[in-house]
């Protein structure tokens, strides 16, 4: 049995592994689906001065109240900054680290640096004026099926911005040695995160899966992303 803790994107929340998580748990696997601070059903909460370091602190907060171990802990798109911070501070805990069409960020970059120029233009005017981000047309996502739409849409929250631009700190030698995998959404691309399957695509010290389908897979495809979670989980 594997212990997933699966962490979701920007503007998100727990909801969006609803077809996930259900296929891991009946494969008898656990399945955590922890909804970041200010965004999903803890929109309630939401402020500007929320950053990353809450969202991590959220994350390492489960794993500690669950005494989770063995973790095969995942992070999808902005989760993937969460993801590692998370294993700076508790990398005892983690048996792999998977980035879902994710930010795999540097030591001492942010979020924003990675995004592509233009969409990160328009997040700064927004989170500078009042320090929130809108969401994004969902066809950036790959989300136009009118069932998907339908799903995603009314459940879809503001984005705290100060997450996007904290800094990650990496200088943990026991998080830089977990093992780690990349999963890439290829069709369509979003042209933030092809940066990050181009540079993990042939390296031996990262497993690495293409699922030819749209950024937010959880939704389009999620017989297909379970079966391969599943497998990078015994990689």
């Amino acid at each position: 049995m594997s212990t997933f803790v699966l962490v979701h994107g920007a503007w998100s929340g727990g909801w969006k592994w609803r077809f996930v998580a259900p296929i891991l748990r009946r494969a008898g696997h656990e399945a955590f689906t922890p909804t970041l601070t200010g965004v999903g059903e803890r929109a309630h909460l939401a402020r500007p001065d929320i950053d990353l370091d809450v969202h991590v602190q959220d994350v390492v907060g489960l794993l500690e109240m669950e005494d989770l171990r063995d973790v095969v802990l995942l992070g999808h798109s902005y989760g993937g900054m969460v993801v590692t911070g998370v294993a700076e501070r508790a990398a005892e805990r983690i048996r792999r680290l998977i980035y879902l069409d994710a930010f795999v960020p540097e030591n001492g970059r942010c979020a924003l640096e990675y995004v592509v120029p233009e969409r990160a233009a328009g997040f700064r005017t927004q989170g500078e004026r009042d320090g929130f981000v809108d969401p994004p047309p969902m066809s950036v996502w790959g989300v136009v099926k009118p069932e998907h739409v339908a799903f995603a849409r009314q459940r879809e929250t503001r984005h705290p911005y100060r997450t996007f631009t904290q800094r990650v700190r990496r200088v943990n030698s026991s998080a830089a040695a977990l093992p780690k995998t990349f999963i890439y959404c290829s069709s369509p691309a979003t042209g933030t995160f092809d940066q990050f399957a181009s540079k993990y695509r042939g390296d031996p010290k990262w497993g690495f899966h293409e699922l030819k389908t749209g950024h937010d897979a959880m939704i389009l495809v999620p017989e297909e992303l379970a079966a391969i979670l599943l497998k990078a989980a015994q990689e």
